[in-house]
């Protein structure tokens, strides 16, 4: 049997961050990947059934929630700063790395949606990670933003989004819109009924509010995470791709793949952004499962993969 811990690290500006360790059976130190939800959720968003699949095939796994959401510290709460979240992300990884179940030559990464930008960005500027999984990413924040959001709506969000910062100069309290919601009467980050069902699942009461700041919208606005995808290389990097996936736009993430540098695979699998959480979960995982085992087997097959994919092209 597996171990499973809950367990709370430290990150910057002395938030406590909330976290699942998962450590399998058997003799360590053992290869470790870390992980982290997307954008609005909280570790309950169907991570811990990747998590199990990770630990049944030998791994550490270390899922944590962002500062501000579920469990972890940080105010104000449900706000979304995707550098403040790559920032604390990284003292996740230099967690395991301390850790003495783990071989901190074997680290891997694994990011869903919005912070599957984050296991580019990190990726591309961590070399601690020795393998990287990326599930239906985000590539462009302006990109899914024009499409998201309808031409006759920008005039009004843009207004919204300007009286926010003037607020915040007048020190007010942040304003929230929903993270999911069908009523046209209510300001809503996502409005397509596959991100209201996945958002609104089941789990334990008081653990997620179906909110999140004005100014998060800016700044997701504003993030490029596949701006730094020629900058992952050597790192091996996966990406698990929705055929149809209307979230983190499919075409954005196919074109993202082709900018990216050896050693990287493409895995596409059938459905929506969602359904790789949920109907695709296990050829999603299995996917991932198979690109750690392969990266981060052992040391010297870490090692060999780094020098090997060096060939292929260095910053």
């Amino acid at each position: 049997m597996t171990s499973k811990f809950d367990i709370c690290f430290p990150a910057e500006g002395g938030i406590e961050l909330a976290a699942w360790l998962f450590v399998p059976d058997g003799e360590g130190p053992h290869p470790a990947i870390t992980m982290a939800h997307g954008y609005g959720g909280t570790r309950y968003h169907s991570l811990e059934k990747f998590a199990e699949a990770f630990v049944g095939a030998g791994f550490v796994v270390l899922v944590h929630e962002h500062r501000g959401f579920g469990g972890s510290g940080g105010e104000p709460r449900q706000d979304i700063n995707p550098w403040q979240q790559i920032a604390d992300w990284r003292r996740a990884i230099s967690y395991l790395e301390a850790h003495p179940a783990v071989d901190s030559s074997r680290i891997g990464l694994w990011g869903p949606s919005y912070a599957g930008g984050h296991a580019i960005v990190l990726g591309a500027t961590d070399r601690r990670l020795k393998a990287v999984v990326a599930q239906v990413p985000t590539i462009s924040g302006y990109e899914q933003g024009l499409r998201r959001v309808p031409a006759e709506m920008s005039t009004k969000l843009e207004e919204v989004l300007n009286e926010d910062e003037r607020a915040q100069l007048r020190g007010e309290p942040p304003v929230y819109q929903a993270l999911a919601s069908s009523d046209p009467a209510v300001t809503a980050a996502y409005r397509s009924q596959d991100a209201i069902d996945f958002n609104q699942q089941s789990m334990p009461a008081g653990v997620w509010d179906n909110k999140v700041t004005i100014r998060s919208t800016r700044l997701a606005r504003m993030y490029e995470p596949g701006t730094w995808i020629t900058r992952v290389s050597p790192t091996p990097l996966l990406l698990v791709v929705a055929r149809d996936d209307k979230t983190t736009p499919t075409d954005l993430a196919l074109a993202a793949f082709e900018r990216a540098l050896e050693p990287k695979k493409l895995v596409l699998l059938p459905g929506g952004h969602y359904d790789l959480y949920l109907s695709q979960m296990k050829a999603a995982s299995d996917a991932a499962i198979g690109w750690f085992k392969q990266h981060l087997s052992s040391p010297l097959a870490a090692t060999y993969s780094i020098a090997k994919s060096s060939n292929h092209g260095s910053k």
